[in-house]
């Protein structure tokens, strides 16, 4: 009797793919999606997904001391760190949860008018300074009226912004190319002390860098804001002056997660991080030309919002 071969053993399937790294960075796999039908599962890249928001919101959950705060709520906190983000590589919008754009841009672009009323926020849909404002929707002399019209002395004003241009344009290297939301003087009469205090410009190598000093950074629910507003901000400036962009540095002096937010950190933290997405900026005339409409972030892959209470 003829006996049929027997066909050769299936191979054993493939292990399964190690879990995320803790902290540091993610590894994604990526795949063509410019076949019809379908990725090619022939075309498999692994791209490292850097984590540095992440890693410091760990940091301050796990080693952070308690501490109270001027709004009584309580907090996890950690003094002096520093994150570093190569805009290069990606727009440093956090993937870990939503973060809310519009939000971002348009109290950017309200910075940049050097206002100190919510009511141009509010017309373009965005609340997130109602809580500290007068019934008159005031806040006093904050972070745009420092920024456009710092008052001087001889009873004139000093528009940093304006002089930080110039100095970029006519002299790259100054180690000067400062802007202070910090006026001691007027502090009293702002409706909330600024907590993203001063920044600085760097150029080296055709590249413009910015770091930013942070004197109070709400590690879940403020720096996430922070990061992206001044990476923004460093995209447009570099723009204006024909320059590419280097690094943003974010350094924060009380790096501190609030109590009632502990839950919400966990749960972000258990999520893996997505590639960042990238900016699509529209050339202006001028710093104070950009509109909403000329700021596009392209593949913004993110999970879920979370909800968490702001500490007033």
């Amino acid at each position: 009797m003829t006996r049929c071969p027997r066909p050769p053993p299936a191979p054993p399937p493939p292990p399964p793919p190690p879990p995320p790294p803790r902290g540091g960075c993610a590894r994604r796999s990526l795949r063509d999606w410019s076949s019809p039908g379908g990725p090619r599962s022939i075309a498999r890249v692994e791209q490292i997904v850097r984590t540095p928001y992440e890693d410091l919101l760990r940091l301050v959950l796990e080693t952070g001391t308690a501490k109270s705060d001027r709004t009584g709520t309580g907090t996890t906190s950690l003094f002096g760190a520093q994150m570093r983000f190569d805009l290069s590589e990606g727009f440093p919008l956090v993937t870990t949860k939503r973060v809310h754009l519009k939000s971002i841009v348009y109290e950017l672009l309200w910075f940049l008018r050097g206002d100190s009323n919510v009511g141009w926020l509010r017309e373009n849909g965005v609340t997130i300074w109602d809580e500290w404002a007068s019934p008159e929707g005031e806040l006093g002399p904050v972070y745009g009226v420092q920024w456009r019209s710092w008052p001087a002395p001889n009873g004139q004003h000093i528009d940093q912004i304006a002089q930080v241009m110039d100095t970029l344009r006519t002299d790259p290297d100054s180690r000067r190319m400062i802007v202070s939301a910090w006026n001691v003087a007027d502090i009293p009469e702002m409706a909330l002390a600024p907590c993203h205090a001063l920044f600085q410009f760097y150029v080296a190598d055709g590249k413009l860098s910015c770091q930013l000093y942070q004197r109070s950074a709400d590690m879940f629910l403020g720096v996430p804001f922070n990061i992206a507003s001044y990476a923004l901000l460093t995209h447009m400036v570099a723009d204006q002056l024909g320059l590419g962009v280097g690094d943003f540095i974010w350094t924060g002096g009380d790096c501190h997660i609030y109590d009632n937010h502990r839950e919400q950190v966990e749960r972000q933290l258990s999520r893996e991080a997505y590639p960042p997405p990238r900016l699509e900026l529209a050339t202006r005339p001028s710093l104070d030309a950009y509109r909403f409409e000329d700021i596009i972030v392209h593949d913004y892959r993110h999970h879920p919002g979370i909800a968490a209470p702001v500490a007033v």
